[in-house]
């Protein structure tokens, strides 16, 4: 993907985290957007992002303000074994099990996995069952 283009999909514009140690991060989240099929759109020395996904070092002029905690983030997964893999990812680049693959009481067919980054972020997958999408996402150009 071009830095000139973008994939929008659901309610979330954009969302930024503020880590404490930005290399680890992007090791974590590289590894498992790869296996969601989301690839880095770009980085620079205190930043990287991923479609709605922007990360950066507190001292990044796109950080304004102190580090404010714990924050819940859910991808997308295309099916159950995307969320099994997502989470084998997840663990082996530097997340903390905070929950198995698995069915939950959310709705029927909610399969999903949860991971505490390496910020302890509340990291997710989850795949919401058979459903049929009216487009894969927006495609934005510049």
């Amino acid at each position: 993907m071009e830095t000139q283009e973008l994939h929008r999909g659901r309610l979330i514009d954009h969302i930024q985290l503020v880590v404490r140690d930005l290399p680890a991060s992007q090791k974590f989240y590289s590894a498992i957007f790869e296996v969601l099929g989301i690839p880095i759109g770009g980085t620079a020395d205190d930043y990287f992002w991923a479609d709605e996904l922007f990360v950066s070092t507190a001292d990044s002029q796109a950080a304004q303000g102190a580090l404010t905690g714990r924050h819940h983030l859910a991808f997308q997964a295309r099916d159950r074994a995307m969320v099994d893999a997502w989470y084998k990812a997840a663990l082996a680049n530097g997340g903390k099990d905070n929950g198995a693959p698995g069915e939950r009481p959310y709705h029927p067919g909610y399969y999903s996995a949860f991971v505490l980054d390496p910020d302890g972020n509340n990291i997710e997958a989850v795949f919401h069952g058979a459903a049929k999408r009216s487009a894969p996402s927006v495609h934005i150009t510049f």
